[in-house]
């Protein structure tokens, strides 16, 4: 009986022990807080770019989107023209072909009628990315390229029509030579003569009737602007969508 009890207790105490250990086997084990596996930080977000620096003095071809004449012009008439050609900087463009600039008439002199040549004077005041981003900025002009009637005279980019003496002339001598040869066939020498100042008379008056040349730009014409002082481009703006905000 004895070694009956033995054995049960024996068999009791193995199923104990076989009961722990699959307990144990099944408990997950903790893991030490200095071995967690950390959540992902997030990192800083890189510097902006610097803003781009255009100095001053930099030539800017342009092409007028609309023509200008100093007959009808007049102060504060608005200025059209897009960039002809991209602005490079550090071997990026920062300036594209196409950029819309914007500016306004400043001065206008009519020509005389003897002397004083037409004048015009203009200044670009902006300028406006295909996205929109737009720049204010102080321009002149510096030439007109191709022209062979203008010519700009001045630091202000004041553009001056060229002068009329020649063309005078040219009136007088050909209202004086058709009278003196009216007045050989009437009358002979004396007639030629008489012919030929009357000529001249007619020749004068026409000239001091009529105005010099006037300053004509018209659609399409090169205009060079320069900058009168450095200006300030943004380049996440300058490359912002078209469609953001």
């Amino acid at each position: 009986m004895r070694a009956i009890a033995l054995l049960l207790a024996t068999a009791l105490s193995g199923a104990a022990i076989s009961v722990t250990a699959q307990t144990s086997q099944d408990t997950p084990q903790l893991t030490p807080r200095n071995t967690a596996v950390q959540a992902a930080q997030p990192q800083p977000d890189a510097d902006p770019p610097k803003d781009i620096v255009v100095p001053a003095g930099t030539k800017i071809p342009l092409t007028l989107k609309q023509g200008i004449n100093t007959r009808n012009a007049r102060p504060g008439d608005p200025v059209y023209a897009q960039t002809a050609f991209p602005i490079t900087q550090n071997n990026a463009i920062v300036i594209p072909a196409g950029t819309y600039v914007q500016g306004e008439v400043r001065r206008v002199v009519r020509p005389g009628h003897v002397k004083g040549r037409a004048e015009l004077q203009m200044s670009f005041t902006s300028m406006i990315f295909p996205n929109g981003y737009t720049v204010l900025l102080p321009g002149a002009v510096q030439g007109t390229p191709g022209s062979k009637d203008n010519s700009v005279n001045d630091q202000e980019g004041t553009i001056e029509a060229a002068g009329s003496k020649g063309k005078d002339a040219a009136t007088v001598a050909a209202t004086t030579i058709p009278g003196a040869g009216i007045g050989a066939i009437a009358g002979g020498g004396k007639g030629a003569a008489i012919g030929g100042a009357a000529g001249g008379v007619i020749g004068l008056a026409t000239v001091l009737l009529s105005r010099g040349p006037e300053v004509q730009l018209a659609t399409g014409d090169s205009i060079e602007m320069v900058l009168e002082s450095t200006i300030d481009l943004s380049p996440a703006r300058m490359h912002r969508p078209v469609s953001a905000e």
